[in-house]
């Protein structure tokens, strides 16, 4: 009969596939429930009130047209609802089609099992497969699968959540629209059940039997799996475990597939009493919690307390006395197995031959550890109990007493049993290896050892003193051919004439009376001895193996593990080198990968590379997790030592007096540091004891491991100092930011100082490091701050500046900006706000408008460049660039909308523009002309004003910002500055636009990112921020809106122009910067069209009052003619 699971069995393959897809299936849906959008879960007013309209749960299928009609009635709704549709048609997308699959996945199923029922599959029926080993174990096991899907989605996504995730699906995309779309079956089958997995909330009547029950599958076919899985041991793991007091453990993984397939027959669990009975004798007769799924535990007296038959028939399992006798007997079990395993460990203890003449009391030893391990992790987890319920509470008081529960003690009992485990494979794969060599090689010693015996009752020999016998001579000869004609390959048969040689051995030795013979004796005892190795050897099969990885399963506590951390960061803290018990263990848990991966594998499925790299990222996630506190106790250490160096410790001087070298000795302080300084090795080196580890598939590099810990740390410690510093209060006098920039400046450079300190004792690259992170942690809070001025915004899973393994925090906002460097440069913004503040260019120096005291200069850009280094200025730098950008478009959208639709302000434009043509020539009676349209459009003005100077003021920032970098360039880094230099020039040269040079300019701008470098050496007023249309009048706009502010303001010879009235602020350089900004933005005819205008009022008003001049002049000589004498 052809194997169920070869690739030319049909019926085989196809029933494996889909047990293949389940299991990736169900990756999928754990990798895919971090990352739901959390706006989706309207937890937060903010949400509620912002989204509450475009996020609709299934109600929305009922008043479609109610819900689109009010989006269509409100342009504002549109417009938040494409930015919401931008913003996550992506992660939308691809939780759909992990939802798709799990229908599909139930459709294939159920179409699979009609096939086999139509005889499409030739020769197979569903009774024949079931009656296959293989077969019967890929139905049971896609019918559990099934159930496992439905329960992960239910426990991971709440039903709100994904019924408002399907229907932003089905609404964003053109799926709805599709002839093959199956939207409607999967909002059927995954609709909101009730459920919700907040500890103490009131599980929903008829669940989940009613949920499992929404894709109607088979009766019979449902009938005969659970037939299977009550009465046979369909994975043949009982002989694994011989000992009936470890059935329940052998059946683990059929009894996790019988609870969860007795859901799509719930009949058996409400009324059906002698199956449950038997169930629960067979399955749990000394346990309750179990393990259905990659570590996912269920209490089943929670889950069966709807059910009658069920919880009738646990009852008898959670008797008072039987709890007590399970939890006394693994008590006792742990405290007799602890001196018993760290008697195995003791060094030189676990030798070849003691492991190959005592495999059986081993084997026994490691099952022991492991069912007591199994049952007291389980059965004390904290997420198994619901504290709400008094009798889950009860029982778990009751066990934790009986079994006199310490976790400390478990927890060591694990390590133990771990690295006792780990060597016994190693060395048994070690062996299995030498296997055929070892046996050549004791088989070649027993056969020479004979033939040497042989020489030597022939007489022949000298100085044996043995007499000769021929019958002993040919005796040996015959043995030596013997053991010489053994055959490695019939072990059975080669195994049992070795035995017959052995005893053959001893009894030539006792007959022939040969034991005078020292010689001789030993002889015979050294090739008995070989014969011996060579049945241990033939002894060493790879079922071994097997059994201890079958034994050695941690897939139960892939979750529940996690309760053990602190006590393996408090172990690791008090001596390091328990990192080395800690690998076994990490191995011991990448065990749990062969559940979801062997069905997987044997498909050939291309999924098996994401599954991996899922299963083995978290499990990597975990370790980096335990060994983060290698990389914290350092830096506690480290924080002492910079402490001690700064505060404590003197600076010898270069010259001193010896008097006083007793007082700088400061023995004490230094013996301190010192101390500390050990520790940190100490750590080091426990770390790098781990050796390189393959967890699942991903290769654990310690040094790479420790490095990453410390950069972790590092970006922790820095983020929440940055947050935590930056934070200002507006209605502080004077500003708190020269003062918070200090003291954040000498903690930045605690932590420099601290990196320089610590390279050489863990030998790392301190200074690539803490440059590579600060930059890292300001250009995300940059990225972040500058999500609120994008339409599609960059989630941390698509940002190039967030890392999984080395996490930049996300603190929440206590203002209206997001991070630090929002807070920073809105403060900036605040302090030199031109209605308050008076910018003089000439000293770089903001004025208090009233007081005329100086409110900050220049000075305030070095201090962020000693806070924030480069990166923090260029960070400042994009972030006023976006702000320009959404100035700018506001304004634009104000003058379109509220100026040129003004139809009285229009008609102003148009009579003055009539009255300026044409713009070369000049305005008769100006004055009153300019004085006129001043005067009917004044009240358009303030608004107008604020939005220029506001832009003025951010690009006087950005051109402070680039003389800070310039010149810090100039100075830190000369041939740099010097080498941009010359390209800016040479860029800016005719030379450049010839096609052969613009090539090379081309390949130069690819192949490093110059731009950024060249930005600060141009002017930043002269920039494209926007992109604009052409706009009617809008020269004479601005034109109009410049003379309309001159009477606002005055000429000082030593400060240039001033504002004449503190109540009327007007800061001449914004304005200007920022009118300069504006026009730079259109076409360059707009501007030669202002500047113009500008030429002639100069004109007109100059021809004016010259006029005025001349006949006042003239007035006064005429007065002057005909006064009378005196």
């Amino acid at each position: 009969m052809v194997d169920f699971l070869a690739e030319n069995n049909l019926c085989g393959q196809a029933i494996l596939r889909i047990v293949s897809r389940g299991n990736a299936n169900i990756a999928e849906l754990l990798r895919l429930s971090e990352f739901i959008p959390a706006v989706f879960r309207l937890k937060d007013k903010s949400d509620q009130q912002k989204y509450g309209d475009i996020i609709c749960d299934f109600s929305y299928f009922k008043g479609l047209e109610y819900y689109e009609g009010k989006l269509e009635a409100k342009p504002e709704l549109q417009d938040l609802d494409e930015e919401f549709r931008e913003n996550n048609i992506e992660i939308l997308t691809r939780f759909y089609l992990a939802f798709e699959s799990v229908h599909k996945y139930v459709v294939d199923l159920i179409r699979y099992l009609d096939d086999l029922n139509e005889g499409v599959y030739i020769q197979q029926t569903l009774e024949t497969v079931l009656l296959n080993e293989d077969g019967k174990q890929l139905l049971c096991e896609a019918l559990y699968l099934y159930g496992v899907m439905l329960l992960v989605i239910d426990q991971k996504m709440e039903g709100e959540v994904r019924e408002r995730m399907l229907v932003s699906y089905y609404r964003y995309s053109a799926a709805r629209s599709s002839v093959d779309s199956n939207l409607d079956d999967i909002c059927k089958l995954l609709r909101s059940t009730g459920y919700t997995s907040h500890p103490g909330a009131k599980r929903p009547p008829n669940y989940p039997e009613s949920y499992f029950q929404r894709v109607p599958i088979s009766p019979t076919f449902i009938s005969m799996v659970i037939g299977r899985l009550r009465s046979d041991d369909i994975y043949n793991q009982v002989s694994a475990y011989p000992l009936p007091e470890h059935r329940s453990t052998a059946l683990a993984t059929q009894a996790a597939m019988l609870c969860v397939c007795l859901y799509f027959t719930p009949s058996i669990l409400h009324t059906q009493q002698a199956k449950m009975r038997e169930i629960v004798d067979k399955y749990f007769p000394d346990n309750w919690v179990i393990s259905i799924y990659m570590g996912i535990t269920v209490n089943l007296v929670e889950a069966w307390e709807p059910y009658k038959a069920a919880k009738t028939a646990l009852n008898y399992t959670l008797e008072t006395a039987n709890i007590r006798e399970q939890a006394s007997r693994y008590a006792a079990s742990v405290e007799s197995l602890r001196p018993q395993v760290q008697q195995l460990l003791k060094e030189g203890f676990l030798r070849e031959e003691i492991v190959l003449d005592n495999i059986p009391k081993l084997l026994n030893c490691l099952r022991d550890c492991n069912v007591a391990i199994r049952w007291l992790m389980l059965h004390t987890a904290e997420s198994a109990y619901d504290p709400n319920n008094k009798r889950l509470r009860q029982i778990k008081d009751q066990v934790i007493n009986d079994s006199k529960y310490n976790p400390k003690v478990l927890f060591q009992l694990l390590l133990d049993t771990a690295q006792f485990e780990f060597i016994l494979k190693e060395m048994f794969k070690q062996m299995l290896a030498e296997k055929q060599l070892k046996w050549e090689s004791y088989k070649k010693e027993g056969s020479e050892r004979m033939m040497e015996l042989a020489e030597v009752f022939s007489g022949v020999k000298p100085l044996t003193r043995v007499e000769k016998n021929e019958n002993l001579q040919a005796w040996f000869r015959e043995i030596s051919k013997q053991i010489e004609s053994l055959n490695y390959e019939d072990s059975t048969a080669a195994g049992r004439k070795t035995v017959q040689l052995i005893q053959a051995l001893v009894e030539v030795q006792e007959f022939h009376q040969l034991e005078s013979n020292l010689q001789v004796c030993q002889f015979l005892a050294d090739t008995r001895k070989f014969l011996h190795q060579m049945i241990r050897t033939i002894n060493i099969k790879e079922e071994v193996l097997i059994t201890m990885q079958i034994v050695g399963d941690l897939s139960y506590a892939w979750q529940i593990i996690d309760s053990f951390t602190s006590i393996m960061q408090e172990s690791i803290r008090a001596n390091p080198t328990m990192v080395t018990k800690l690998r076994a263990t990490f191995l011991k848990l990448a065990s749990a990968l062969d559940l979801p991966l062997l069905r997987i594998n044997q498909v050939n499925s291309p999924d098996l590379l994401s599954v991996s790299q899922f299963y083995s990222g978290e499990l990597v996630a975990y370790v980096r997790k335990v060994l983060q506190i290698i990389p914290e106790s350092m830096f506690t250490s480290l924080a002492k030592i910079i402490k001690l160096q700064i505060h404590d410790i003197m600076e010898v001087p270069t010259r001193l007096d010896k008097d006083k070298l007793k007082d700088y000795a400061q023995l004490s302080a230094r013996y301190e540091v010192a101390k500390l300084t050990h520790a940190i090795s100490v750590f080091t080196e426990g770390i790098l004891m781990m050796k390189t580890t393959l967890v699942g598939i991903i290769k654990v590099d310690p040094k790479q491991l420790l490095e990453d810990g410390i950069r972790k740390e590092l970006v922790k410690r820095v983020a929440y100092a940055l947050h935590k510093g930056l934070i200002f209060n507006p209605k502080a006098k004077p500003s708190e930011l020269m003062p918070k920039l200090k003291e954040m400046a000498a903690t930045m450079d605690g932590f420099y100082r601290s990196f320089e300190y610590i390279q050489d004792y863990v030998s790392i690259y301190g200074l690539k490091i803490w440059q590579e992170e600060v930059s890292r942690i300001i250009n995300y809070n940059v990225e972040q701050e500058c999500n609120s001025f994008l339409r599609t915004k960059i989630q941390d899973w698509q940002s190039v500046y967030q890392s999984t393994h080395i996490p930049i925090p996300k603190y929440p906002s206590v203002d209206e900006s997001a991070t630090f460097i929002g807070r920073l440069c809105r403060e900036i913004l605040r302090i030199t706000d031109p209605k308050t503040t008076c910018y003089i260019d000439q000293l770089n120096t903001w004025y208090d408008m009233r007081t005329h005291q100086e409110v900050t200069n220049s000075r305030l850009f070095s201090e962020i460049q000693d806070t924030l280094g480069t990166f923090g200025l260029n960070g400042l730098d994009r972030l006023l660039c976006f702000m320009i950008v959404k100035e700018l478009q506001n304004f634009l959208t104000v003058l379109q909308k509220n100026i040129l639709k003004d139809k009285a302000a229009v008609d102003v434009f148009k009579a003055l523009l009539s009255a300026v043509n044409p713009v070369k020539g000049i305005v008769a009676n100006a004055s009153k002309v300019y004085t006129n349209a001043v005067a009917k459009t004044q009240k358009i003005w303030p608004a107008y004003l604020e939005a220029i100077m506001k832009v003025g003021q951010m690009q006087i920032l950005r051109q402070q910002i680039a003389n800070e970098l310039n010149y810090s360039c100039k100075f830190d880094s000369k041939h740099l500055a010097a080498a941009l230099d010359n390209l800016n020039k040479w860029v800016g040269n005719d030379v450049s636009s010839l096609p052969k040079f613009q090539c090379i300019l081309r390949d130069m701008m690819e192949s490093v990112d110059m731009n950024r470098f060249l930005l600060f050496y141009s002017n930043r007023s002269f920039q494209i921020y926007i992109t604009t249309k052409r706009l009617p009048y809008f020269p004479i706009v601005n034109f109009l809106f410049l003379i309309a502010q001159l009477p606002k303001l005055q000429y000082n010879k030593s400060q240039g122009m001033t504002c004449r009235k503190a109540a009327d602020p007007v800061d001449w350089a914004p304005l200007v910067l920022g009118l300069l900004t504006l026009l730079k933005q259109f076409h360059s005819r707009y501007t030669e069209h202002f500047l113009a205008l500008i030429g002639q009022f100069i004109r007109s008003i100059m021809e004016q009052c010259t006029r005025y001049l001349t006949l006042v002049c003239y007035v006064m000589i005429e007065e002057q003619e005909y006064a009378p004498k005196k």
